[in-house]
């Protein structure tokens, strides 16, 4: 039996330009934090028969790669080549939806563990780009290269993808008093909403390729903001990070009426009046995390009650340095 984990992450600026509708053209940059909530994947070969078990929200049970129906776990198998006698469970720290990466992080636990099974060694890249391979081109979703790297590879990197699809990674180069001053400062809220970021996703992909002008301009804005949230970090100025994370939430919000609601808008202002320097939704939008960057013991206390105030649910993290890795193997 083999366990596996990968994080789930924070997006910290850049997010949406690591799809390829948008990179392909112009390249992407992004950058963002591997968390201590994770999604673990079990995986174990029964001796009773040579049945292929997938347990998620669903129970499966079938004779053939093929005829699994979760896509994610059917392109697992067919680019390991794995085929027979084999049961994959799975659980996680948050729900799925969430806007947290869920999808990469099971994709990079799960490749972790069927390697591990098949007694291969990945290094994080390849895994990242295995997991890109499984969701990006044979399951067709319409997702990024970010999820997939930042659990593979954990930490607070920043990501550079070039017009055919290369990745660049760079550690997030901040004094240590201002990596310890971040994690103290973000606060997560779950918004009670779970949603199917594809919709929005696809939207942006369709925009983008059309040369949607609206569209377009927003994600050349969200890159130079990422360059510029990258640069307010590695100073250790988290008043400046404040401001360009505002600001890349309401450039964000640009893209789609789907972003953001009449409740979350209200909940962020409400955090914004109480202190907050500013935040996001992560992920695609629509439900999920609202993220807030707060400086000082009261302006938390403040913010956190307004926000709960509006029914949103607080949940403390710290960052993963580890990334996806095996936690048994016997």
């Amino acid at each position: 039996m083999i366990i596996a984990r990968a994080p789930l992450r924070v997006p910290l600026g850049g997010g949406g330009t690591d799809l390829p509708s948008y990179y392909r053209h112009f390249g992407g940059f992004f950058l963002s934090a591997a968390i201590d909530r994770y999604v673990y994947v079990n995986v174990n070969r029964p001796a009773g028969d040579e049945r292929i078990r997938v347990k998620y929200t669903r129970s499966e049970e079938v004779q053939e790669p093929d005829e699994v129906q979760h896509d994610l776990v059917r392109g697992a198998l067919k680019l390991l080549g794995l085929r027979a006698s084999l049961e994959i469970a799975s659980m996680a720290d948050v729900p799925a939806g969430t806007g947290m990466g869920s999808s990469g992080a099971y994709l990079a636990a799960l490749l972790r563990a069927l390697h591990a099974l098949q007694s291969t060694s990945r290094a994080p890249c390849d895994i990242a780009e295995e997991a890109c391979t499984i969701e990006m081109d044979m399951a067709g979703h319409p997702v990024g290269k970010q999820d997939q790297y930042v659990s593979a590879l954990g930490g607070l990197n920043c990501y550079e993808i070039d017009t055919a699809g290369l990745v660049t990674v760079t550690p997030l180069h901040m004094p240590r008093y201002a990596g310890e001053d971040l994690q103290e400062s973000l606060l997560l809220f779950y918004m009670g909403v779970t949603r199917d970021s594809s919709a929005i996703l696809a939207q942006q992909v369709q925009d983008t390729t059309a040369g949607n002008n609206v569209v377009l301009e927003s994600l050349h804005r969200t890159k130079e903001l990422g360059y510029r949230i990258r640069d307010a970090l590695e100073m250790g100025d988290l008043a400046a990070f404040g401001g360009l994370l505002d600001e890349h939430w309401q450039n964000k919000k640009r893209r789609s009426s789907r972003i953001a609601d009449a409740r979350t808008d209200a909940a962020y202002g409400a955090a914004r009046e109480a202190g907050a320097l500013g935040g996001k939704v992560l992920g695609a939008g629509g439900g999920g995390f609202l993220m807030l960057l707060c400086e000082g013991n009261s302006v938390k206390r403040n913010v956190r009650e307004v926000v709960e105030q509006h029914g949103m649910r607080y949940m403390g993290f710290s960052f993963d340095t580890e990334g996806a890795k095996v936690l048994l193997n016997v």
